[in-house]
């Protein structure tokens, strides 16, 4: 992946309708695909973390467990789930289709 800037980026919008020829439809892929990132994150984070889970809760554990601070500090520096969806829209790298095409194409049969 492309790097991806941490901070916000200030977008032209007209860039962003390119692809499709409408901001909103384009501002509604990213938004799925961004929330699409955050899942798989999550996820990522969440399985990392239960390597770490234990039933006792010990203060003392909790000072001891460098890898599971590294890790949490790790994924939150990562770009945000938006900031990495607009890249990969920008970049072409989501792919889409519009279903209102689809059916008329299919009802034209």
């Amino acid at each position: 992946m492309a790097q991806v800037p941490a901070s916000i980026v200030t977008r032209n919008i007209s860039d962003l309708a390119v692809e499709t020829g409408n901001v909103y439809q384009s501002i509604s892929i990213i938004s799925k695909r961004a929330n699409q990132i955050a899942v798989k994150v999550k996820e990522e984070l969440n399985s990392k973390l239960a390597e770490f889970a234990t039933t006792v809760d010990n203060l003392e554990e909790v000072f001891e467990n460098r890898e599971q601070i590294e890790i949490s500090k790790y994924y939150e520096r990562l770009p945000k789930p938006t900031n990495m969806a607009i890249e990969e829209f920008v970049e072409g790298k989501v792919y889409f289709r519009n279903a209102d095409d689809e059916e008329q194409t299919s009802s034209a049969f």
